[in-house]
């Protein structure tokens, strides 16, 4: 059995049940590599300090070497006794070099070791989760650019609006992606401090060199106060909000692409290898994926309630709580880069089913707030002008007519502002092309706006 590393004033052994109930190598053990690429680091800056010899550093680190590329071998004995990662490795150390290995925690301690494992782990797999989504931002520029053409209603309350270019409905979400982007990048640059050397919360009385430590684990400077350094979690707070806007945002589009997909609809069919079929009825072609995508927004959410009841009432420095705060973070970054893939894959197999949308155009008269904004021009005030228009939709209404059947004698008798040229504006492609304010649907607006992104995703 191995020794507890805190054992000294203990005179009893640890219960079994309390010591499987506070073991966290189940979960911890994903930080292997960020933990001997820590260790690494601190024990050459030992070195440089003269805290420890050369040969116990090249020791040492040719020791933690050997140990990662047992466990990526799948060669390493994980054991619930030594709690986590951080003393499964120690321990493996000292076996294999001695009492060199029983020098690698000087000037630290599990407290600030932990924090900076964690903190390289989100750089690392939140600089993955972005790569992704820039990927999902690369195929709705692609889909956007080759539908150009195409023209769909938008809804506000679930009810027909306007017409608009699908591009631009798109590009709507490609904006949503670009925040999460910009909101990882925010999160990364906020926790770029290095923990290392913060020891258990009060500092050390040896003579490191934090700012060494710090530039060689790719951090832009180390912490400032070693109280914060060891109890801080906000870094982790910050990374399961972004995934959680992330899967908000992916939830929406799924919903809308779900309700696109239905019979009612029509708008898109989904490729066959990203859908399933029913048990009992073989008509059935379900879009599993998406709403499974939608389904998993909730875990996040759930994971950014865990950290923040976590953290709440905690009384400063470290507390054994903190143990739970990998499981969420864990969860929720790998959920979200799972579910940006598969959707992606799934985005990319939609076709448009553009006749059916085509032939569907005149329904819900798209074009009244056209009418409204043509009787404006010709100085009727917007909201007379707006009564009007809704007389007219009325009278469609009645009548089973649309806007465009409407002759110039049936409109003039709502105005006598209404001249011919109205029909310009109840056209749906002269209404799409007419939306030329900055942001707007006009074809030419988003044709500069998706090469406006390509250059964004350059950068």
């Amino acid at each position: 059995m191995a020794k507890k590393i805190w054992s000294g004033r203990f005179l009893k052994k640890t219960n079994v049940d309390a010591e499987n109930f506070t073991s966290s190598i189940d979960i911890d053990k994903n930080l292997y590599s960020y933990d001997i690429q820590g260790s690494i680091a601190h024990v050459e800056m030992l070195s440089k300090q003269k805290i420890i010899s050369t040969a116990e550093k090249s020791k040492i680190v040719k020791g933690l070497k050997k140990i990662k590329d047992e466990i990526e071998s799948n060669k390493f004995n994980f054991s619930h006794e030594l709690e986590d990662i951080h003393m499964n490795i120690e321990d493996s150390l000292t076996k294999k070099i001695g009492s060199a290995g029983k020098k690698v925690h000087t000037a630290r301690s599990r407290n600030d070791q932990v924090a900076t494992d964690i903190k390289l782990y989100i750089k690392d797999i939140a600089n993955s989760l972005k790569k992704d989504i820039i990927k999902l931002q690369k195929s709705i520029l692609n889909k956007s650019n080759r539908n150009l053409d195409l023209i769909i209603p938008f809804y506000t309350h679930l009810q027909r609006a306007q017409p608009i270019l699908v591009s631009h409905y798109l590009l709507a979400y490609f904006e949503m992606f670009l925040r999460d982007t910009e909101r990882i990048d925010e999160a990364i640059k906020r926790l770029d401090q290095s923990p290392l050397g913060s020891c258990a919360g009060s500092g050390t009385s040896f003579n490191i060199d934090r700012g060494y430590t710090s530039k060689k684990l790719g951090f832009k400077e180390p912490t400032r106060n070693s109280i914060d350094s060891v109890s801080d979690r906000d870094y982790i707070i910050d990374s399961i909000y972004c995934c959680s806007v992330i899967m908000m945002h992916l939830s929406r589009f799924c919903e809308d692409l779900i309700i696109w997909n239905s019979s009612e609809f029509n708008f898109i069919t989904l490729g066959d290898e990203f859908t399933t079929g029913s048990s009992i009825m073989p008509q059935k072609k379900n879009p599993d994926i998406l709403e499974l995508v939608r389904g998993k927004s909730g875990g996040v959410y759930g994971n950014l309630i865990s950290i923040l009841t976590n953290l709440k009432g905690l009384p400063l420095s470290y507390n054994r709580d903190l143990q739970e705060d990998k499981s969420p973070l864990f969860s929720s970054l790998e959920t979200s880069m799972d579910c940006i893939r598969i959707f992606t894959k799934t985005f990319e197999s939609i076709q448009f089913n553009e006749k059916h949308i085509k032939d569907g155009l005149d329904a819900g008269f798209l074009t009244a707030t056209d009418i409204a904004d043509y009787l404006a021009k010709n100085n009727v005030p917007f909201r007379k002008a707006h009564n009007i228009t809704g007389k007219i939709v009325a009278y469609c209404e009645k009548n089973n007519k649309t806007l465009s059947s409407l002759s110039l004698k049936e409109l003039k008798r709502f105005s006598s502002s209404i001249e011919k040229d109205i029909f310009n504006f109840i056209s749906i492609e002269r209404s799409v092309s007419s939306k030329k304010s900055y942001g707007g649907t006009s074809k030419n607006n988003v044709r500069k706006m998706i090469a406006k992104y390509k250059k964004i995703l350059l950068k």
